[in-house]
């Protein structure tokens, strides 16, 4: 699979971004929310003062981060689809979470806005295999990471080889036709499968992650490993 068309990428979440938030808890069988909360736990072990949660789409992570991590957190979410960045505003606005706290801004994982050494804490979720160049990306948040802070990655991986046919049969058999229910877009999801059997596997992108200059990676396997937890820090 040759790397993803930003343009087609923003044209599919803006598809079905009125559904999004749905079709992820029900095609996920409500796993996903398990998921957040490993990464809001794996958070938790560092004092972070400003965070940065990357793909923020409809700003779940960002939420989660919200509830499980001290008021005064700054939590920066960014997203180059603005349509489905309004849902993220409006449950900022559901919450009556200030804006100075809490932002959600129209920004580019390939060209961030911010001055190097900005963020204690970058987290990104089911956005690293939609980018066009993951190496650029990945030095990009390197970039704006602060010397010691860290990066958490929770995204799609190569399941364990033993449930590798009942997975891939779900999830290009099953998963388009209930999105098509659900959403009414049933391409979308045909390219869900199609950018998760090409990412790479755990420890591919553990390598990645050196390569790109973090130190103290590691990954953690969730669900049989059909979603990885990474992590990996900008040495002092």
């Amino acid at each position: 699979m040759s790397s993803p068309d930003p343009v087609a990428v923003r044209a599919t979440f803006t598809s079905v971004a009125p559904r999004y938030d749905l079709a992820n808890h029900l095609l996920s069988g409500g796993i996903d929310f398990w998921w957040r909360r490993k990464l809001v736990q794996l958070a938790k072990s560092g004092p972070h003062e400003k965070i940065l949660d990357l793909a923020t789409g409809s700003g779940d992570v960002a939420m989660a981060l919200r509830k499980g991590l001290p008021e005064k957190t700054e939590i920066t979410g960014v997203d180059f689809c603005e349509p489905i960045l309004e849902f993220a505003k409006r449950k900022r606005a559901r919450n009556n979470l200030p804006v100075e706290t809490n932002q959600f801004l129209v920004g580019d994982c390939l060209d961030l806005s911010f001055e190097d050494n900005s963020f204690d804490l970058i987290t990104i979720a089911f956005g690293l295999r939609n980018l066009a160049d993951r190496k650029k990306g990945l030095s990009e948040m390197w970039r704006v990471l602060k010397p010691g802070g860290r990066l958490l990655i929770l995204e799609f991986s190569q399941p364990f080889f033993w449930f590798n046919p009942f997975y891939y049969f779900y999830l290009q058999g099953i998963l388009p036709w209930l999105a098509r229910f659900v959403t009414g877009d049933r391409e979308a999801y045909l390219y869900l499968g199609s950018s998760i059997s090409a990412f790479p596997n755990r420890a591919e992108l553990c390598e990645e992650l050196r390569s790109a200059g973090f130190s103290e990676v590691s990954a953690n396997p969730l669900t049989f490993s059909v979603v990885a937890l990474h992590q990996g820090r900008k040495k002092n």
